[in-house]
């Protein structure tokens, strides 16, 4: 079998379910922050995580939520 001859329409329309959980990386890049950044973010409790295993890992929606609460402290004020 060649290359030509895979067929890889299957792989390409999959649907490939968002992720729930983020690592700090993917997250710090949603935030478009740096690693450190975002760790000092999780160690305040500014930005929610948990650990699973030695894991620490983001919720996909705690990014946008900490940007809410952002933006509303600046409105707030």
């Amino acid at each position: 079998m060649s290359i030509a001859a895979v067929d890889t329409a299957p792989l390409i329309e999959a649907e490939v379910p968002a992720p729930v959980l983020l690592t700090v990386e993917e997250a710090a890049r949603c935030l478009r922050i740096g690693r450190t950044t975002c760790f000092a973010l999780i160690r305040t409790g500014e930005l929610e995580s948990l650990t699973i295993g030695g894991l620490r890992r983001v919720p996909a929606d705690a990014p946008a939520a900490y940007l809410a609460r952002r933006r509303a402290e600046r409105y707030a004020a």
